[in-house]
């Protein structure tokens, strides 16, 4: 039996490849596992997304890019003209994505959250400091980041998605970028965690559940 239970712990630890292409991972066992994604072409926002839900089915490619999509149908500033939007840099470069990696802007994370998924997004004033965060709210699902990272040995930087979430009474760094989740052992160390990230250009998303 027991010899069944660990390799029943080393299979749900065992990496595998997500549906929508990207790296998925197991971390620990029983009722402290953790799902963590791992990154994948220019999808940080998809892989962010199910690391805060901790569910590898909560959003796919496909529903970022249909949301995506519908954002710039309803883009008020739209020209009527739309013979533009068949040229080949519009059909790459969508408004609020890249149609070929990602890289998906703020629109999509508020939309995706705040539309079938009754929660608030809050946007922290970056000249605040975080130690004003109620880390402890009880509608306080989880922290969204946005930070510029070098990609291609720093040849060029882009944004990153990331999600932090209090899971089993201790808060995770569920960065897609990174091996393994990263705990924060003391909620000051997370605290120092933000303020760094809003020091070095980043933004910090607060994510309150409305139900």
């Amino acid at each position: 039996m027991e010899r069944g239970k660990r390799q029943s712990d080393s299979e749900a630890a065992a990496s595998s490849q997500s549906s929508h292409g990207g790296e998925e991972e197991l971390i620990g066992s029983g009722s402290g596992l953790l799902y963590h994604e791992r990154q994948r072409l220019q999808l940080c926002l998809l892989h962010a997304l199910n690391n805060l839900f901790q569910d590898k089915h909560a959003f796919t490619r496909g529903d970022l890019n249909a949301i995506a999509h519908q954002l710039q149908l309803d883009d008020p500033h739209q020209e009527n003209d739309k013979w533009w939007m068949l040229t080949l840099p519009s059909l790459v470069f969508k408004s609020h994505h890249n149609a070929l990696t990602g890289n998906y802007d703020v629109n999509v994370l508020i939309a995706a959250l705040e539309g079938s998924r009754h929660k608030k997004v809050v946007w922290h004033d970056r000249r605040t400091p975080a130690a004003s965060i109620d880390l402890a709210a009880h509608d306080l699902m989880g922290i969204m980041l946005n930070t510029s990272v070098p990609r291609l040995r720093g040849l060029w930087t882009s944004r990153h998605w990331t999600a932090l979430r209090n899971m089993h009474g201790v808060w995770y760094n569920l960065d897609s970028d990174l091996p393994a989740p990263q705990p924060f052992h003391h909620e000051i160390h997370l605290v120092s965690f933000l303020d760094d990230i809003v020091a070095r250009g980043g933004e910090i998303f607060l994510i309150f559940n409305l139900d």
